[in-house]
């Protein structure tokens, strides 16, 4: 991953009990669009972008960018989650010295409350435990977003600060390896 330290990219595929966490393919096209395109999925992350604009700047194969998994039920793309490290310039952090690792997460409305999120999340938090071992993990959203801090508090997540940025109070909360995810 980008300056996640030595980790081989792509990694085999994560498998849940009914997930498959995997690199993008191209017939994951139409679904990127829409989770970008979608307001519901994007009422936290700066608003929903143009369909049009996205169906000429979506690549045939997206999302083929090391850090991203896609997130897979019966054959189907139903979110994505990614690794990145936070950008050292923006507020919010755990190390002073570093950007942390921070998971970001995005799912279709129509996976929203079946527990996909907590289980594919779960999933890539116990692989960052096995290939970054002792490396935490930063979550950052918008406290209104609730099923976000929902989901954060179930994954483990706890509460380092919160803080402005896009014009809406944050809550970045961190996750250590020898917290549980789950």
């Amino acid at each position: 991953m980008t300056g996640l330290g030595p980790v081989a990219w792509p990694p085999a595929s994560i498998r849940t009990e009914r997930l498959v966490l995997r690199q993008s393919e191209a017939r994951d096209r139409a679904a990127f669009i829409e989770l970008f395109a979608s307001r519901e999925v994007r009422t936290y992350l700066g608003g929903p972008r143009p369909r049009d604009e996205l169906e000429r700047e979506v690549p045939e194969l997206p999302g083929r960018r090391t850090g991203l998994f896609v997130i897979d039920l019966d054959g189907a793309m139903i979110g994505t989650i990614s690794l990145d490290r936070r950008d050292a310039d923006r507020p919010g952090h755990v190390r002073p010295d570093t950007a942390e690792a921070e998971l970001g997460y995005m799912f279709l409305p129509e996976a929203w409350g079946c527990g996909y999120a907590a289980e594919a999340c779960a999933a890539v938090l116990d692989w960052v435990a096995d290939v970054l071992p002792g490396e935490p993990v930063v979550l950052c959203t918008q406290t209104l977003n609730d099923r976000s801090m929902r989901l954060a508090a179930k994954l483990g997540f706890t509460e380092v600060e919160r803080f402005e940025e896009y014009g809406a109070e944050q809550w970045l909360g961190v996750w250590s390896p020898a917290t549980p995810s789950g």
